[in-house]
């Protein structure tokens, strides 16, 4: 049955049960107005139901009407479904961050000595190889110094070849005292057989008194001269000892001049100040004629050998291990991509290593995620300059 079939009936279906009525069920001549009030209600809802009905019912849905864009919204609802996914089952593979910079350690080049600046052999954000000049302090009187203990060192060895000589001649000297002293010895031996023999002559009688104590004289004569040259050589033995003292004190002079030798060679080089490592000069303060003090900075520099300071969040580190390879993007070089590697993870969350550590032990606590600190270091020299504090984006690649 179709709408217009549908609309003539309902038109219809009012006046034939009217005429169906009998005489006798028609309604007094006063309620002839309100029948009429309300058919002319009924009326008019009919006509706007025809109105209506005609152009909902024929009217095609959006999908009908434009079939093409609705295959096109539908299939671009589908690729961004499979976008979504596909990203999702990637991106858990991987984690990166935007708080991250360029890291190095940064030397502070000062003055070890005092003196006058003579020449400055760098200017700023020069690069420098390891072992070149940075800058020159007077050295005139540091060389003043090494002269000086130089002589002092000459001075020493000649006082130890000077004891060296008087031990030989000493060694000489006891080598004589011991010859005197057997030389007396048997002197002795003979003055002593030569009195024995004429006390028994003296008592046969076939020596004289004067024989007799003439041999006991010279037994005394002999005794006496074992005795000195006895003593003769424990002098001599004494001196050596003394000599051997004097020769350690000289070798200890020696030393001590050869330390200070080595202190004047020592100061004589920091006069020329160079280069740790390769790298770059940088926020130099030093001028020539300047008066530098110990101490004082005068440059900085910045070694070739940088790194990236990650601060992942601590809920970021579940997979993260030493060795798992990273992406670096650099904002200084956003159309080239670094790689490297996780080379180790900081013991502890960045706060827990500040000037001022975060006291959490107070009645206002408020739990924050906390960031750790990770290094990440590059398979290559980057090729590029990069200093510290340049803003990086690394991405680790976790499973």
């Amino acid at each position: 049955m179709d709408a217009k079939t549908e609309r003539k009936e309902r038109e219809t279906a009012p006046a034939e049960k009217t005429r169906a009525q009998p005489r006798s069920d028609r309604r007094p001549p006063g309620d002839e107005k309100r029948v009429e009030n309300e058919r002319a209600d009924d009326k008019r809802a009919q006509d706007r139901q025809a109105n209506d009905s005609p152009s909902d019912t024929n009217k095609p849905g959006l999908v009908r009407r434009y079939p093409y864009i609705a295959a096109i919204v539908a299939i671009l609802i589908v690729l961004v479904i499979a976008a979504v996914v596909i990203w999702w089952l990637n991106a858990r593979h991987y984690e990166w961050t935007d708080d991250a910079f360029i890291d190095a350690r940064t030397v502070t080049v000062g003055a070890e000595i005092a003196g006058r600046i003579t020449d400055v052999a760098v200017t700023d954000n020069q690069p420098v190889e390891a072992g070149a000049v940075l800058l020159r302090i007077d050295d005139s009187d540091y060389q003043a110094s090494l002269k000086q203990a130089e002589a002092g060192v000459a001075a020493a060895r000649a006082d130890i070849a000077n004891v060296e000589a008087q031990t030989q001649a000493q060694n000489a000297k006891i080598d004589a005292a011991g010859k005197q002293v057997a030389q007396a010895q048997a002197a002795l031996e003979f003055a002593k057989s030569e009195d024995q023999r004429n006390r028994e002559l003296l008592a046969k009688g076939t020596a004289t008194q004067q024989q007799a104590q003439q041999a006991a004289s010279t037994l005394r004569q002999d005794q006496a001269a074992l005795d000195a040259a006895n003593a003769n050589a424990e002098a001599a033995k004494s001196q050596m000892a003394v000599l051997q003292a004097q020769g350690k004190s000289a070798e200890a002079k020696l030393r001590q001049a050869e330390a200070v030798e080595n202190q004047a060679k020592t100061t004589l080089t920091r006069t020329t100040i160079t280069a740790p490592v390769a790298g770059r000069a940088t926020s130099i303060t030093a001028a020539k004629g300047t008066y530098a003090q110990p101490g004082q900075v005068l440059m900085m520099f910045v070694p070739n050998d940088v790194w990236v300071k990650a601060n992942f969040k601590e809920t970021q580190l579940d997979l993260m291990r030493p060795g798992q390879p990273v992406d670096i993007a650099i904002d200084a070089y956003p159309e080239k991509t670094f790689h490297g590697r996780v080379d180790s993870v900081q013991a502890g969350s960045g706060t827990a290593f500040s000037l001022l550590p975060a006291e959490n032990a107070t009645g206002n606590f408020v739990k924050v995620v906390q960031r750790v600190p990770v290094k990440i270091v590059f398979d290559q020299p980057p090729g590029v300059y990069l200093g510290p504090g340049m803003s990086v984006v690394p991405t680790v690649k976790v499973r």
